[in-house]
């Protein structure tokens, strides 16, 4: 009988059960994902290891790390099912991950210092501090207790009980208490010298921060009572927890992290850009808290309902907050980013069912990673599935409304909270968990309406829908003929059959349709209101009702169309392209009042460089009514119709006069008013304009002079000294605006470029951003947003050919110790030096870092899998290789990032650059058969090695499957020999040895390297933080689990047992079984006389050595 936990990083010294020790083997096969094949050096193989790898822990499954045997005596509790009490001893060394340590290296104790720690990290991933049932499925209530310096506070979940000091006042215990039913996966940690503010408009609610940021803290946090009220006022429901905590720390994981009750942008009341992003951050945290902390998910398959609910209300609050448009336009954002990614990949399936128990059903199979967890998914995949989540409740909210949707969710929270009050029968909890069956199920007892072909069509499938439209107007049938087709057969996409909304605005009024998009049809005819009548003068009424004078001569004297809308809510999954005329696109953007059309009718206007389509902009940039992020987007389309117009193009230049008349002084045109932010729709036009206005090109492709002086002048006479506001921002867009005004040089003779033969205006750029970097060190602006652009501006002088292309710069700035921002772009600036692949992936510092890191690089890879490269190289391949297999196994999503630029770099096979393996031979000692050269066929191996991959599904995992338990970074290699296989039956103690013969000398010598440098480690003692490897075990034999565990398990564990990975057994076995290796043992007694020391391997059995040629 045995119990499993999860368990990662910690050393475990004792477990008992109700007071009687108990035997335990620790075991994750996810510390080193591929062992046997060292080879092996293709993404399939590895993919399918790791997804077993994980699958062998899943506590979802009942696996785990950590496997306890229930001693005999206690046999009868659980069949009469009283409680066993599990107490384990265990340590943390020098976490890698899980919790994070912050500790700024200036001078000064601990607290004045800033040093904290908090607890982090990807999906489920307790483990990494403390063993626990690792689910988020598995509730129960917590009593948490944390010892910490007198001057730290620790922050956890649940209700501060006490705190006490010990008799020195040297320390003291806080006494956390959590009576709602929670999942460990939604338990969290911070400690460190935080400022405490408790929330004056909620006094359940409290805030803490870093010292020194009290006012900051205060100004942030102002709001949030009124994100609780909307939040408790749509739900018709009290906030379920008895308090809640926001914690801001430095270096985090994530923007926001949302625990049971307690989440992860501090910035003072002079800052405009930062405002509404930290709101936003705290709304959805807090959305989280309902839907994801408190309700929590049946299954992994089970996320979408929740992270789709957190995420439709979220979005009910920014309407609210923001205005329908900042939510129109943060729905299109999102429907264009999902179209986008499932376009590039082949789909994201929200409910993914794995049918009959079969290890090969994959729906998935397009993708290099598998789906079944969340802890072998690609983070950029994570993302969209949570963006697809959201805009999928929003059609079930269009199907069956938003009152039906709303009873539903306050049914749900409702049994939850009848639910979490029942102390003692614990059987009510599940009514906490949420399943997509249940989600359907209330949706249709609420509305009664049923759903299922909307789930069927966007969870049970990927893929979005690709409409293709055009259109004539039949004026003897006064008839429009629409033509829509689908495009179904490429990645990404599927087939819609259902109705299609298309709106259409005639001279008489805006009229909606409803189409039947059936399986053929193709062609749709909609009658039109209107005749056409150009000459009589009437306003033209629009869809909200306003009615306008328009300027009809552009329009076609025969139809009475406008323009025409396919799908105008957003209500299918989908990308259009849709052909009208020019003029109707500047009608659209003229007139139409919604801010989706506006968007689109000026991303099809840049395909339409005409004066008429110039005037249609700059009407809308004067329209001060206009949503200001729809002028924004026309500045830039303003800049690309004139540089497409330039041999026509008359008067100054692009939005100059504008500029002038907006924001200028009416006396001295070239001199920009004194800063006044008041207006934020025309503060962010102010910033936006020169940006755009600096891509202009004249006919030598130049960015024209006039436009260089402007921006040089709104940098000199810039004066923020009447501002409420900072300027930060606006100035670091005019050091952007210098940068995009940068063209390529034009070189002579090769000259090498100097200082001082600089073009003048070139040298004009420069000297501007040394002198805002230099002013930045004395007087730093917020978040470094100035330091950002110029380094920045630098990488483009240098990719021009201006400046000499140096990474020194940037490497200096990348080091730990600058503000995450600077950081972030000085990464960027040395990824986009092909050579910074190498030095990208040696200094991963902050795991935030490694993983953004990852990020650029698969986002701008030096290389793709179909180029050749002098970088792509055997190193490189066995750096990353290494860093996937075993260097990240305290991050998950670190490894996935890793998985991902692999996939990027070198695709799903194996990667071109290797040599082919050398010619080999397998041997099957027991049916005498020799198979030719495997390793040539990467997918016949991953099929061979099935059997060792697979996890077991009961609990014996065995240790050869995993190999030798160590830390990742150790690397020691395969625990067998290059190319041998170890197979055990269970029934029968016999093993089978496979030997894969590969004669290759560079093998062995490194090999040789490797295992003399281990052996040179196992004389040093071993390191605190490392799970100690058997090797190192046999050596300190002192600091591990207590021998009587091990030798009490060893005399009662059969053969059946016979995985135990302690040294003591593996003596026993090596006897056991001396007469199975006699082939082996022959050569060993050569080997013994040449090597002084030999330790025994538990893994196979056998002495570590060098391999030699006579195996």
């Amino acid at each position: 009988m045995k119990i499993k936990l999860n368990s990662k990083q910690c050393r475990i010294y004792r477990v008992r059960i109700n007071d009687l020790e108990a035997a335990f083997i620790y075991n994750d096969p996810t510390l080193e994902v591929c062992h046997n094949e060292s080879k092996q050096r293709n993404l399939n193989y590895f993919s399918n290891a790791y997804a077993a790898a994980v699958s062998a822990v899943d506590p979802d499954a009942g696996n785990g790390e950590l496997c306890i045997k229930v001693p005999s005596e206690l046999w009868k509790h659980v069949d009469e099912l009283k409680v066993l009490k599990i107490h384990i001893n265990f340590s943390l060394d020098q976490p890698k991950g899980g919790l994070h340590f912050v500790v700024p290296s200036v001078e000064g104790s601990m607290a004045e210092r800033g040093a904290h720690v908090f607890s982090c990290g990807y999906q489920n991933s307790t483990r990494f501090w403390f063993p626990c049932v690792d689910s988020y499925s598995e509730l129960c209530t917590w009593k948490l207790e944390f010892t910490v310096d007198a001057a730290m506070v620790a922050v956890s979940n649940g209700d501060l009980v006490e705190t006490v000091y010990t008799h020195d006042m040297r320390k003291k215990t806080f006494h956390y208490m959590l009576t709602i039913p929670t999942a460990a996966s939604n338990i969290s940690l911070a400690i460190g010298p935080f400022e405490i503010l408790v929330d004056p408009y909620m006094h359940e609610v409290t805030h803490f921060c870093l010292p020194q940021l009290l006012p900051l803290l205060k100004h942030t946090t102002s709001y949030l009572h009124e994100v609780f009220e909307f939040y408790e006022e749509i739900l018709t429901c009290r906030y379920p927890y008895s308090c809640f905590k926001t914690v801001f720390i430095d270096e985090a994981y994530v923007e926001v992290a949302a625990y049971a009750s307690i989440t992860n942008l501090l910035h003072s009341a002079m800052i405009i850009d930062e405002t509404p992003l930290t709101r936003r951050c705290l709304a959805q945290s807090l959305a989280q808290q309902f839907f994801g902390c408190f309700i929590s998910r049946m299954s992994w398959s089970d996320e979408w309902v929740l992270k789709g609910i957190s995420g439709y209300i979220y979005g009910l609050w920014m309407k609210k907050t923001f205005g329908v448009n900042e939510y129109r336009h943060w729905i299109k954002e999102e429907l264009d980013k999902i179209v986008v990614y499932e376009l590039k990949t082949g789909g994201v399936l929200l409910h993914p069912i794995f049918g009959g128990g079969k290890e090969k059903d994959n729906p998935a199979s397009h993708l290099h990673f598998s789906i079944k967890h969340p802890h072998t998914l690609s983070w950029e995949y994570y993302t969209m599935f949570q963006c697809k989540a959201h805009l999928v409740m929003r059609l079930i909210e269009n199907r069956i409304s938003m009152e039906f949707m709303l009873q539903v969710f306050n049914k749900l929270l409702s049994l939850a909270s009848t639910a979490s009050s029942q102390k003692f029968q614990s059987h009510m909890w599940s009514q906490m968990l949420v399943s997509t069956s249940g989600f359907l199920k209330s949706i249709s007892n609420v509305s009664g309406k049923d759903i299922q072909p909307l789930i069927k069509q966007w969870v049970d499938q990927s893929g979005v829908v690709k409409f293709y439209g055009s259109f004539a107007f039949n004026r003897k049938r006064n008839v429009l003929e629409l033509e829509i087709k689908q495009d179904y057969t490429s990645p990404g996409t599927q087939k819609y059959v259902g109705p299609l909304k298309v709106t259409v605005q005639e001279l008489d009024g805006s009229f909606n349709h409803t189409l039947q998009i059936e399986e053929n049809s193709l062609k749709h005819d909609i009658p039109c209101h209107s005749k056409s009548r150009r000459n009589k003068k009437k306003k033209i009424p629009l869809m909200n009702g306003e009615e306008v004078d328009m300027d009809l001569s552009a329009m076609d004297a025969d139809s009475p169309l406008l323009w025409i809308r396919i799908d105008p809510d957003m209500a299918v999954l989908r990308k259009v392209e849709f052909e009208q005329a020019d003029f109707m696109w500047q009608y659209q953007l003229r007139y139409e009042r919604d801010v989706v059309a506006q968007q689109e009718s000026i991303l099809a206007l840049e395909k339409f460089p005409t004066p008429a389509s110039r005037l249609a902009l700059t009407d809308i940039l004067e329209q001060e009514q206009c949503f200001y992020r729809v002028r924004m987007a026309a500045c830039f389309c303003l800049a690309k119709i004139a540089n497409s117009m330039v041999s026509t193009w008359t008067g100054p230049p692009a939005m100059k006069s504008l500029f002038t008349r907006m924001f200028c002084c009416k006396t001295c045109p070239n001199i920009v008013k004194t800063n006044n932010f008041m207006s934020f729709q025309s503060y962010f036009l102010q910033k936006t304009m020169p940006v755009a206005m600096a891509l202009l090109r004249d006919v030598h492709n130049l960015c024209p002079k006039e436009v260089l002086t402007f921006i040089l002048d709104l940098i000199k006479y810039n004066d923020n000294r009447k501002n409420k506001f900072s300027d930060n921002y606006y100035r670091a867009e005019m050091i952007d605006a210098l940068a995009n005004s940068v063209t390529p040089a034009v070189s002579v003779n090769n000259e090498v470029r100097t200082l001082d033969n600089l073009n003048p205006d070139v040298r004009l750029i420069l000297e501007e951003i040394t002198r805002f970097l230099n002013m930045e060190k004395l007087l730093p602006s917020y978040r470094h947003t100035i330091t950002v652009s110029c380094l920045r501006a630098i990488r483009v002088l240098q990719k021009n050919g201006h400046v000499p292309s140096d990474p020194a710069l940037f490497k200096s700035y990348a080091e730990y110790g600058h503000f995450v921002d600077i950081r972030i772009a000085a990464l960027e600036a040395v990824v986009d030096y092909t050579k910074g692949i190498s030095w990208a992936c040696i200094n991963l510092i902050v795991f935030s870092f490694r993983h953004k890191i990852l990020n650029m690089l698969t986002k701008n890879p030096p290389f793709t899998k179909n180029m050749e490269s002098p970088l792509c190289n055997e190193a490189l391949v066995d750096q990353l290789w290494k860093l996937m297999n075993s260097g990240t196994s305290h991050d998950w999503r670190l490894r996935c990032g890793a998985v991902d630029l692999y996939f990027t770099l070198f695709g799903l096979s194996r990667p071109s650059c290797l040599p082919l393996p050398e010619l080999g031979l397998v041997l099957n000692l027991k049916e005498k058969k020799a198979v030719l050269n495997p390793t040539i066929i990467p997918e016949a191996i991953a099929g061979n090695q099935e059997a060792v991959i697979n996890p077991s599904t009961s609990c014996n995992i065995s240790a050869h499957q995993q190999g030798v338990k160590r830390k990742a970074d150790t690397p020691l290699g395969s625990p067998l020999e290059p190319g041998q296989i170890l197979e055990k039956n269970e029934d029968s103690s016999k093993v089978k040895l496979k030997i894969r013969e590969e004669i290759d000398m560079d093998t062995v010598h490194d090999s040789q390297a490797f295992i003399s440098h281990h052996l040179n480690m196992l004389e040093r003692p071993s390191t605190p933080g490392k799970e100690q490897s058997p090797l190192e075990m046999s050596m300190h034999p002192v600091s591990t689990a207590p021998l009587s565990v091990f030798t009490k398990e060893s005399t009662s564990s059969k053969h059946s047992d016979h995985h135990h990975h302690h040294h003591h057994e593996h003596k026993k076995k090596k006897k056991k079984h001396k007469h199975k290796h006699k082939h082996k043992h022959k050569h060993d007694s050569k080997e013994k006389d040449k090597e002084p020391f030999t330790f025994s391997s538990p893994a196979s059995g056998r002495s570590i050595r060098s391999p030699s040629l006579s195996d």
